[in-house]
């Protein structure tokens, strides 16, 4: 019998296996995307499905694949293992991140169920392995599901029963038109689809009539972000640059914002000046960085998801940004032009329980805006959205509030904020931001660059041949990024605004530290413990 927990999904009818993994996940009822769309695709019905981001839509086709694969295996004729369902995304993150929670959902029929993630590009050899296997479902970007196609490791034209597209709005935009098109003649007629997105524009259009049959539309009449009771929205109004980095370093080093935090800028250089100048407070960032291999990156979301970092700098700048017709992603600016043309994080990774997201730069697109918020007040938890805006975009502001606004009220409120109380820490703040140059940035990437090579499984076997070029790897000249004063990351009390004195006390364990050391120090003074020993003369020798 099914746990009590898993009532809300009884009623569609669903596999007792597949409700005690829901139940295990600790999902008392079905969100509005899961109630709407399973019963329909249960149904055999094409799918053309929007609703916000971290809305469940992963679930809303992933228990109907995994209910009609189950259903087929007991009842119908015995044949022979083969692919049968197909889910493209339109980066490898969001690839793992599916495959996952796919594996989690098919926990307890995981001997009838095999799933294979086939997005890592230098993983070819091994997906092969996987792909004989011939796993139910496959995983995968339209660029590599295509190279496994052309070079017939993947064969799906016989066997192909369900084709899902996840985040089917940035399939386009990430350049996979040309894929995408040339896939589908790989795939048999009649196949069952279900189109998965937060937005409907253009490009989901011109999808739904490539892969649709008659579909049904879903178009949930619910708002793009949660409401004001479970996120929080507001503005500050920064005069100048420094002002934003003034403010910041006042909301993360005096605990204004508390709990794990997502900052968004919009080009990756502004990232790394961002972390440099938040290590010269001793403030710990990283930076989610699209030049870094997949497993890098998914180790610093997990890492995050721990609570080893509660704050992560990303770009969402290539990502959602005008859609690039034919191109690939990831050629913009110059400062970006090594970006993994299929990494992205403002869309659809799933950071845990993120109680902020801080839009350091204003976001580029209204859509943008509403992807970002996306990461915080996830399933029943609250959050809080606070922009920085200076003067000259007010107006760029104005647009993304007419789209998220629909009675006319205001939705990013001023954050009521005094930056005369924090004056006193400008000149800390134009010292740190001295100290972050150009040079310091470049230095910056390079050394994490050479961390990864250090490091990377690939060149551990290149280094056993070649043990000469990993001691000059390791034993090149020294890059230091940024010169780190320690004195600022200390907080006198004296510059800490008055209303806060008793709240916030920054530097109160270093002074217990402190004196335990002086306290150490006297015990062992030399001074005390010496001792002269006079030396005794050799006696000279006498000429003879």
């Amino acid at each position: 019998m099914a746990d009590p927990e898993a009532l809300g999904f009884e009623h569609m009818g669903l596999d007792p296996r597949l409700l005690q993994a829901v139940a295990d996940l600790g999902w008392s009822r079905p969100t509005l995307i899961q109630e709407k769309a399973i019963p329909l695709a249960l149904e055999g019905k094409d799918l053309l499905a929007r609703a916000r981001t971290g809305s469940g839509k992963t679930a809303a086709y992933a228990l109907p694949a995994l209910q009609l694969l189950l259903h087929r295996k007991a009842t119908g004729p015995a044949v022979e293992q083969a692919v049968r369902g197909l889910v493209l995304v339109p980066t490898k993150e969001l690839a793992r991140q599916a495959r996952s929670m796919i594996q989690q959902l098919a926990a307890y029929c995981a001997r009838d169920i095999r799933v294979a993630d086939v997005s890592a590009a230098e993983d070819t050899a091994s997906q092969r392995a996987v792909l004989m296997e011939k796993p139910d479902i496959v995983v995968g970007t339209p660029s590599r599901i295509l190279n496994h196609l052309q070079q017939a490791s993947l064969v799906l034209r016989d066997s192909l029963e369900l084709l899902v597209l996840d985040e089917a709005d940035l399939l386009f935009s990430f350049g996979f038109e040309e894929e995408l098109k040339s896939l589908l003649c790989h795939l048999p007629r009649i196949y069952q689809a279900f189109l998965m997105s937060a937005t409907f524009n253009e490009d989901v259009q011109a999808l739904k009539e490539l892969v649709l049959h008659n579909p049904v539309t879903l178009k949930l009449q619910e708002s793009q972000l949660p409401g004001p009771d479970q996120l929080r929205q507001f503005q500050v109004v920064c005069q100048t640059e420094e002002d934003k980095f003034l403010l910041l370093y006042a909301l993360l080093k005096l605990s204004l914002v508390r709990g794990k935090s997502l900052l968004f800028v919009n080009t990756l250089e502004r990232s790394y000046r961002l972390r440099l100048f938040l290590e010269q407070f001793s403030i710990p960032a990283c930076v989610l960085n699209g030049e870094l291999p997949l497993c890098s990156r998914c180790h610093i979301i997990s890492q995050f998801n721990q609570g080893f970092y509660d704050c992560v700098i990303a770009t969402d700048a290539e990502v959602l940004g005008a859609p690039i017709k034919g191109k690939r992603r990831g050629r913009g600016s110059k400062g970006d032009r090594a970006s993994d043309p299929e990494a992205g994080v403002a869309r659809g990774i799933d950071f845990h329980h993120v109680s902020a997201v801080l839009n350091f730069d204003l976001p580029p697109t209204p859509e943008a805006y509403i992807h970002r918020a996306g990461r915080t007040a996830r399933a029943n938890n609250p959050g809080m959205v606070l922009t920085f805006v200076l003067p000259t975009e007010q107006s760029h502001l104005h647009t993304i509030e007419e789209l998220l606004g629909e009675s006319g009220a205001p939705v990013l409120l001023p954050y009521q904020f005094r930056m005369e109380e924090i004056e006193g820490f400008r000149y800390r703040c134009r010292d740190a931001m001295r100290s972050v140059t150009k040079q310091a940035i470049r230095e910056a990437r390079l050394k994490e660059i050479k961390e990864e090579l250090l490091h990377s499984e690939r060149l551990k076997t290149y280094f056993e041949d070649n043990p000469r070029d990993l001691q000059l790897l390791r034993h090149d000249l020294p890059l230091h990024p940024a010169v780190v004063k320690p004195h600022l990351g200390h907080v006198p009390d004296y510059l800490v605004p008055p209303a806060l004195r008793g709240l916030v006390r920054p530097h109160k364990k270093r002074k217990k530290l402190a004196s335990r050391k002086v306290k150490k120090a006297k015990t062992q003074n030399p001074l005390h413990s010496f001792r002269h020993r006079k030396e005794r003369r050799r006696p000279t020798a006498v000429p003879s």
